[in-house]
């Protein structure tokens, strides 16, 4: 059995614990309406969060190099709590593990020893120096270089870089950087301290959300470092570097998406209980609850479950997520963005006057959809390796995900697994089919294939996390099963309506066989999904709404 890496649940629960009472103590409701309206990084409580008595970034480095030595999962309970207070915050904490992640995954032991320790004990804030005017974080189109500076006897004896970065969070106020940058070798990481001559910070932007989090240029003219500080020693590593974290990263700000969108609808909860209209409180009153808050409540708990999912597999040892945290990406941060405007919603007025958080809320976790890869970078990172790995094993990938809901299905008959079966088992055909019709190429069928995998793979994780509550007695299995039959259902709604856009999408009416064939996969839709399968929606929802009034 393999332990997974990590925490102990006491140890994380101690660490969630102590950043409530700091942040809770450091930033009520006032400071942080404060601190957006005048754009201000918060470095006061920055620094108390990167002290000694408190040292949350510990989490994210190793034992070894005087951290913690968290897992994945521990950082994904610790990046949710924190977006739950305010998006700027845990974005700037983002920036520190991210700058970390290439010395952290590429440095040599001696590299490791000296900034990992020093990011440890004296509390450094490090920004990740990637994306650049031009390119955005297409490191292909990288502009950036790092000549080579040589000895009379031709050995490197340092690199000399210039360019400009841009939208780098941290980096007005690091005290480290590490910089992507392109050497004869290829695209490299480089560590940069504060102070180096040549180093300068750019334009301080002023941006839509987030706004306590420090967001700027970071300019390179003629900077050079010894040879030491590139990161592994070895020239053309950058790329490889970054990819290593990508599924990491990617499914942290998955967890902002999730903890952003969550904070802000509990306080539409707890508005709806206060609040009357025509003679009861507005949780009384079904359609204000099923389409505001029962809903997008149900979208956030499958994101969670499917990013602990997710977590649980990197902490076994799994490294190669790259897709499936591009998944807790896109379902977590966009279910994180329908929750912030449906609370805006629940609020009427209030929720869309600056004087109460929410409105800030909204605007901030507008950022998760951008930022570490646009919601569309993601679809098309999803739809391209899972349409290849569909392809590959001749339908192989989701046939045994279909059969793994089918097995839990005759397990458990109240979680809603012979939905999810049935939903994965139509994107295997459509997936197929469409390729073999060579539809591939157009982006639209690849986006709408990507929305339709990731409902099913983030409701078969729900699934399974209802049905293992159920088995260990819990007592919040009942209210997981109620929500996993409801995101069930969508699951179902999302793929039958992507089979349908496919379908449609090859009947231009003048080519007899592709109209033969759409419609042959209409037919299938209406097999596939009959209506006796998805029967039930409004009590499960009712059974949602009624444990949200419940809650205190």
């Amino acid at each position: 059995m393999i332990v997974p890496a990590g925490l102990s649940t006491e140890m994380c629960d101690m660490v969630i614990q102590t950043l409530r009472q700091v942040v809770g103590r450091e930033l009520p409701d006032e400071k942080m309406l404060e601190l957006d309206e005048k754009d201000q990084f918060p470095e006061d409580v920055i620094r108390k969060l990167l002290s000694p008595d408190v040292g949350l970034h510990l989490i994210f480095l190793p034992e070894e190099n005087c951290g913690l030595g968290g897992g994945a999962r521990d950082i994904c309970r610790v990046s949710e709590e924190m977006a739950a207070f305010d998006l700027g915050v845990a974005t700037a904490f983002l920036a520190i593990c991210l700058g970390t992640d290439p010395i952290l995954v590429g440095g040599t032991p001696e590299q490791k020893s000296l900034w990992l320790n020093r990011i440890a004990t004296e509390g450094l804030i490090v920004a990740y120096g990637v994306t650049e005017p031009e390119a955005g974080s297409n490191v292909a189109n990288l502009k950036t270089t790092a000549d080579q500076i040589v000895d009379a006897d031709g050995n490197v004896t340092g690199y000399r870089l210039n360019g400009a970065k841009q939208f780098i969070t941290n980096g007005g106020v690091a005290e480290l950087y590490t910089i992507l940058a392109k050497t004869p070798g290829g695209p490299s990481f480089f560590v940069v301290e504060k102070g180096t001559p040549g180093l300068s910070v750019g334009k301080h932007e002023d941006k839509h959300g987030i706004r306590a989090s420090n967001t700027t240029g970071v300019l390179m003219e003629d900077l050079e470092v010894p040879a030491f500080n590139l990161i592994g020693m070895e020239e053309g590593q950058g790329l490889k570097q970054a990819n290593a974290v990508f599924g990491y990263t990617r499914l942290m700000v998955g967890a902002f998406g999730i903890g952003g969108g969550q904070a802000p609808l509990k306080r539409a909860l707890d508005y709806a209980k206060q609040r009357e209209q025509f003679g009861s409180p507005l949780v009384e009153k079904q359609g204000y609850m099923f389409k505001l808050l029962v809903d997008n409540w149900v979208d956030l708990a499958a994101g969670r479950a499917h990013m602990e999912h997710v977590a649980l597999l990197i902490d076994q040892g799994n490294h190669d997520m790259g897709t499936e945290g591009s998944i807790a990406k896109l379902w977590g941060t966009e279910a994180g963005n329908r929750a912030a405007d449906a609370s805006i919603q629940a609020l009427g007025g209030y929720g869309y006057a600056r004087e109460y958080l929410v409105e800030k809320m909204r605007r901030d976790v507008r950022i998760t959809s951008i930022y570490e890869g646009t919601s569309e970078i993601q679809q098309s990172i999803i739809a391209m390796y899972r349409w290849k790995e569909t392809v590959r094993s001749k339908g192989g990938f989701y046939t045994e995900l279909a059969a793994s809901m089918t097995a839990l299905h005759n397990q458990n008959d109240a979680v809603g697994a012979e939905m999810i079966a049935a939903a994965t088992a139509g994107t295997n055909d459509i997936i197929l089919h469409m390729h073999k019709a060579r539809e591939t190429r157009n982006q639209i069928v690849m986006f709408t294939f990507a929305d339709m995998m990731t409902a099913c793979e983030v409701g078969a994780a729900f699934c399974a996390k209802a049905a293992r509550l159920h088995a260990e007695g819990d007592e919040e299995a009942a209210f997981m099963m109620a929500m996993s039959r409801v995101f069930a259902r969508k699951v179902v709604g999302v793929v039958s309506d992507g089979v349908r856009r496919c379908a449609s999408g090859l009947l231009d009416g003048s080519n007899p066989e592709a109209v033969l064939a759409a419609e042959t996969l209409l037919k299938g839709v209406e097999a596939r999904f009959p209506l006796a399968l998805t029967v039930g929606q409004w009590n499960d929802m009712s059974t949602v709404a009624d444990v949200l009034k419940a809650m205190d």
